[in-house]
């Protein structure tokens, strides 16, 4: 399953698992949302429950995960205020659900306030 995360300017896309929180997802897509950022790590609210089964606090550069205690979905480009190196670093557990290819240069050009629209591609 492909998804599209779209801002005003930037689109970018990600490629989600299996995972049964993945496909609570894209079973409640399209959602519009507003972008906020804590260090390298853009997230945004879905508006509603997944579930929270994996969770871990080991996630890549790349990695999208779902956030169970904001009800966010998470993109993961670098080091986060929790980072001890430059690997992310959640907040709390995060489910990962898949992956995306942007660069992190083009996600950085996302800011916080920014309104993203997520949908099935």
């Amino acid at each position: 399953m492909r998804i599209s995360l779209k801002t005003a300017e930037k689109t970018f896309f990600a490629q989600l698992n299996d995972s049964q929180t993945a496909k609570e997802i894209v079973d409640n897509l399209p959602v519009e949302s507003t972008v906020s950022r804590w260090g390298d790590e853009i997230y945004f609210e879905l508006g509603f429950k997944a579930s929270a089964a994996g969770a871990t606090m080991d996630v890549d550069i790349g990695d999208v995960a779902y956030w169970s205690q904001g009800k966010c979905l998470c993109v993961f480009f670098g080091p986060t205020p929790a980072s001890e190196n430059d690997k992310p670093t959640p907040a709390s557990p995060v489910v990962i659900v898949g992956k995306t290819a942007a660069s992190a240069d083009e996600l950085r050009q996302i800011k916080m306030g920014e309104k993203i629209t997520v949908s099935v591609d």
